[in-house]
């Protein structure tokens, strides 16, 4: 029998409150116990040593937040029932229950076309079907189908509680202090006029420096050069393991290289054999794949287990054809390969990051004379045009011989 209270520690905010049966049971179900073994930022301990941490402690982060922030908006008077608050707090929970292994590196390696939001959504279904309707409303709330939208907003949005816990937890992990954000001074100012979701004037500061907080980890620490190489190996490994047909170890693996077209068509009826995947599964393929009678699949698995990865260079412009394609036939040269199979260790792509998309949904400030503006219009602001365009960067990663 379940206790109706539990208390955890957690490194970044200290004691975390759980005091819902449900909200327990759901915590103590094998889907979500499974985020344990997912990482949250992928190979980024390859630079940064200590982002060892999971999707799990994210989702228990964000959790928090969103205890906080709904705390915050009853006590300004904003009407949330009970249902609503145990709705925004499951679906907060959930929110990255459809991660496969390593996140987002492998996202669209092991299911094409399919987003891990489609597999979260087809797992709280399946769960609310074993807990018999109880979470109709966190899943209205998760696919913004719920009157409320400031609910949504929160799980979903500019100023979502996902984004204020994965930027102050990355930041602490990693030790990257560029991402620290004043998130209690955030939660604190939230509020809600005409259904939506913003902020007081008060914290206008505060969320300009969570925006350029978000550009600086974005280029310091998501599409840091040695991160973004090494998860690019990651797919190559994925890519020829499928080309040449190799046997995982595990027989989960297994099936999402051979399933392909199948497998993207009806997801649904594989959420059993995707929730026993997790990155265990994948670097014990690695592991097994080093000694591979497959020149390439080894070479680049070796690559990630001796932490001997590609050179990588990025620059604002595109890279010159002429030289990929004379690194192309170098490697291909040396490694006695063909020139198309050099194209696993000699590649080339763009990465690219906005720090305020007035295209998506909108930050908007809350004046004390009622009037409402979006923070890129407000006087002063930091946010204005030239940090809302798009900051693309073009990689290239090669074998160093």
């Amino acid at each position: 029998m379940l206790s109706n209270r539990k208390i955890i520690n957690d490194p970044v905010y200290g004691f975390i409150t759980i005091d819902n049966h449900l909200i327990l049971k759901v915590i103590a179900h094998p889907v979500y116990q499974r985020l344990r073994n997912i990482h949250q930022m992928a190979f980024a301990h390859l630079v940064y040593p200590g982002a060892v941490h999971t999707r799990l402690h994210h989702s228990l982060g964000a959790y928090h937040l969103m205890c906080i922030a709904l705390a915050e908006l009853k006590s300004k008077g904003i009407d949330i029932t009970a249902d609503e608050e145990w709705g925004a707090k499951i679906a907060i929970l959930l929110h990255d229950i459809g991660h496969g292994p390593f996140s987002h590196a492998l996202e669209e390696e092991l299911i094409k076309d399919v987003s891990h939001e489609q597999i979260s959504l087809l797992l709280m279904q399946q769960l609310n079907r074993e807990f018999d309707g109880a979470l109709n409303t966190a899943i209205e709330i998760f696919n913004d189908s719920y009157p409320k939208q400031f609910l949504h907003q929160l799980v979903s949005g500019q100023l979502d509680v996902d984004r204020m816990d994965y930027l102050n937890r990355d930041s602490f992990f990693t030790g990257v202090a560029e991402g620290v954000i004043g998130y209690d001074r955030i939660l604190k100012m939230l509020t809600v006029k005409d259904g939506n979701l913003m902020v007081e004037e008060k914290a206008i500061y505060s969320i300009e420096k969570f925006l350029l907080s978000r550009r600086l980890m974005y280029w310091q620490v998501y599409l840091h050069k040695t991160v973004l190489g090494a998860e690019k190996v990651l797919q190559k490994i994925l890519k020829r393991a499928k080309e040449i047909k190799a046997k995982a170890p595990s027989p989960f693996l297994t099936i999402f290289l051979e399933g392909g077209e199948k497998i993207t068509a009806g997801v649904q009826h594989w959420l059993f054999e995707f929730c026993q995947l997790d990155d265990h599964d994948v670097m014990s393929a690695i592991k097994s794949w080093q000694i591979h009678e497959d020149k390439i699949l080894s070479m680049l698995c070796r690559s990630i287990i001796e932490r001997k990865l590609l050179k990588v260079k990025l620059q604002a412009e595109p890279f010159d054809q002429d030289l990929i394609k004379f690194k192309k036939q170098e490697i291909a040269t040396v490694l006695n390969i063909t020139e198309e199979e050099a194209g696993y260790f000699v590649f080339t792509g763009e990465a690219s990051n906005t720090t305020y998309n007035t295209k998506d949904e909108r930050i908007n400030i809350l004046f004390k004379d009622g009037s409402v503006k979006d923070i890129s219009l407000v006087d002063n602001a930091l946010i204005q045009q030239n940090l809302k365009d798009t900051v693309k960067k073009y990689y290239f990663c090669y074998l160093k011989i």
